[in-house]
């Protein structure tokens, strides 16, 4: 009988398990997608797309204007290339470099940025907290 109990007890530890590891997956899944369609509304010069992945109590506090939008179309990005990335299980960082051309001068440089993403336990979504990548910094 103590054999039963703890082979039923096993068999729940790894039920439970197992359905941890599900969700970490379906998480982490979910955070590539989210990744990935930010990353190629960015690299299409969607900035707007882009901005519809942005957490949304950030959209809120740092409303963007037509002015901003309309800078962002003086760009044109020729690279967008992730440097490196740290996961947690509700928090996410990666660092990236941004290939900016300059559609007046046509001159090409780079820029880092650091994303900041947030799972949402209630949408089951990523949000991006950190905002469209500032193309202009120091300059």
């Amino acid at each position: 009988m103590r054999l039963l109990k703890t082979g039923l007890l096993l068999l729940l530890v790894l039920v439970a398990l197992d359905g941890c590891a599900a969700a970490k997956i379906d998480r982490n899944s979910a955070l590539e997608q989210a990744q990935y369609a930010y990353s190629a509304a960015i690299r299409w010069g969607d900035f707007e797309g882009a901005w519809n992945l942005i957490d949304p109590a950030y959209r809120k506090a740092h409303p963007m204007t037509e002015l901003e939008f309309e800078r962002y179309k003086q760009v044109q990005i020729s690279a967008y290339h992730d440097i490196g990335a740290q996961v947690g299980p509700t928090t996410a960082m990666r660092e990236v470099q941004i290939g900016v051309i300059n559609r007046n001068t046509l001159v090409e440089r780079e820029a880092r940025y650091t994303e900041r993403w947030r799972y949402d336990e209630k949408a089951k979504v990523w949000w991006l907290e950190s905002g469209l990548p500032d193309l202009w910094d120091a300059q």
